[in-house]
């Protein structure tokens, strides 16, 4: 490695103050099972599967990545299929969600405790587990008190049906509440070059010194982002000199952002999550990160 390069850590990083470890870079398998999803129920499994063969050791998931509240479990269900199929799946941290509902194809809250605890319960019967990984409240409810939710997840944890406590779709102010609820091992948000408020709001320094990873969902703005990336100059200019496409260059720059972030991709092609990874191994010069902010800068909205 040249001198003043920033090499990315690709070892497994601590998940929280557990003892577990995951990858530096996870698998967003919602793409599998929402509107739009792969057609053919085993492609969808391939691809996990190759996630898995990549050395990827995180999946996040949700009771509600499926078209409606008829097909509630979907993801979780083929998840479970995937890993059981595949060399090391019993090695990889499942991570899912509750508290929404999809009625009609529709997403909306529902973080009631009762439905939290029926959520739980209906999620482990999907995952085929006896306790949860990590289990994240999806979203704060407007309609329920979030010491509320927050409350009924500790409870959960407390019964041995969670390992670990997660957050999803929090400010700053949210994630000091359930602190003082419970320990809280991640927290998952949008975190993009079109969106940085996690960053600017202080939500990732705040994981950084209290030992939170943070998950970053759509790391790449989805499909559409993805395509933002690759009509900008100066990203494509970047990208060449480091022989990767946009997406991973910037993939690269998030891993450089903090030493407790873990970017969860969506996928739903094998050569998506291949691309990912391969982020990984890319090495940024410390002048490419203001050089890749400011292209941030002129990205079309």
């Amino acid at each position: 490695m040249q001198a003043g390069q920033i090499r990315i850590d690709a070892s497994a990083i601590r998940l929280g103050r557990t003892d577990r470890r995951i990858s530096r870079i996870g698998l967003g398998a919602m793409p599998l099972s929402i509107r739009g999803r792969p057609d053919d129920r085993e492609h969808a499994k391939r691809v996990v599967r190759r996630a898995v063969e990549l050395g990827v050791t995180l999946i996040d998931t949700a009771d509600v990545y499926c078209l409606d509240d008829s097909d509630i479990g979907h993801n979780e269900r083929l998840i479970r299929e995937a890993l059981n199929e595949v060399d090391g799946g019993d090695a990889v941290l499942v991570a899912t969600k509750g508290g929404l509902t999809r009625p009609g194809g529709r997403w909306e809250s529902d973080a009631r405790p009762e439905h939290l605890r029926r959520a739980c319960e209906r999620s482990l019967a999907a995952l085929g587990v006896d306790a949860i990984d990590l289990y994240q409240l999806h979203a704060p409810d407007p309609e329920v008190p979030f010491e509320d939710s927050v409350g009924e997840i500790a409870r959960l944890r407390d019964d041995g049906k969670v390992l670990a406590v997660g957050l999803s779709n929090v400010d700053a102010g949210e994630l000091q509440v359930a602190r003082e609820i419970v320990e809280i091992a991640s927290v998952q948000n949008r975190y993009s070059p079109f969106d940085r408020s996690s960053e600017t709001e202080g939500i990732v320094e705040t994981c950084d010194r209290e030992r939170i990873t943070f998950l970053p969902y759509s790391p790449v703005g989805g499909g559409q982002g993805v395509q933002r990336l690759r009509r900008n100059a100066a990203l494509r200019r970047i990208a060449r000199r480091h022989d990767a496409t946009p997406e991973e260059v910037v993939l690269a720059w998030m891993l450089s952002k903090s030493p407790s972030l873990c970017p969860i991709p969506g996928a739903s092609r094998i050569e998506s999550i291949e691309s990912s990874t391969r982020a990984l191994a890319l090495h940024l010069p410390p002048e490419a990160i203001p050089e890749l902010e400011r292209a941030f800068e002129t990205l079309e909205s």
